[in-house]
């Protein structure tokens, strides 16, 4: 039924770590630890990887890029975002919009929190008013406060476009 809709919800968490780039989003922020993982370990956009999943019922983001694979280690995530963009476009979807949350407790992320926005809507080829990115902190509580690793939350909204949903 063209019109109906799904929710998804996402979320991951990677450790922090020495001598690795810290990317979010498809952003490289400056900062002295990087996230550790298979691929450039974008804790966002994995996020929103698994949300957008989720609405679809498609599984998760290891069924789609098993960590195991060589042709997936140090890949951008954006390039693996765009692949489940063309994935929900052949199952019918279109993505309507996405909010998202990073918890870190380092670094600041205010001054990229405009570019992420932009870089998802880009790999996601919707308009930046459809993306919602926030980062909060855990005030010094737990491994995030700590410093150990950096977490992301996302939901997504998809939209059938075709009378088969």
């Amino acid at each position: 039924m063209k019109g109906k809709v799904c929710i998804g919800l996402g979320f991951d968490v990677h450790p922090l770590v020495p001598e690795r780039r810290l990317v979010l989003g498809g952003v490289e922020i400056p900062f002295a630890k990087g996230l550790s993982g298979w691929s450039d370990a974008d804790a966002l956009t994995h996020a929103i990887i698994d949300a957008l999943l989720g609405a679809a019922n498609l599984g998760d983001i290891g069924q789609h890029f098993p960590p195991d694979k060589s042709e997936y280690q140090d890949i951008s995530s954006l390039i693996l975002l765009g692949r489940i963009k063309n994935r929900l476009k052949e199952k019918g979807w279109a993505v309507g919009n996405i909010d998202a949350t990073i918890v870190a407790e380092q670094p600041k992320l205010s001054d990229f929190i405009e570019p992420i926005r932009a870089r998802i809507s880009q790999g996601l080829d919707i308009p930046p008013i459809k993306v919602s990115i926030k980062a909060k902190t855990t005030n010094h509580l737990g491994l995030i406060g700590r410093g150990e690793g950096i977490a992301a939350y996302a939901i997504a909204l998809i939209e059938a476009e075709d009378s088969s949903r």
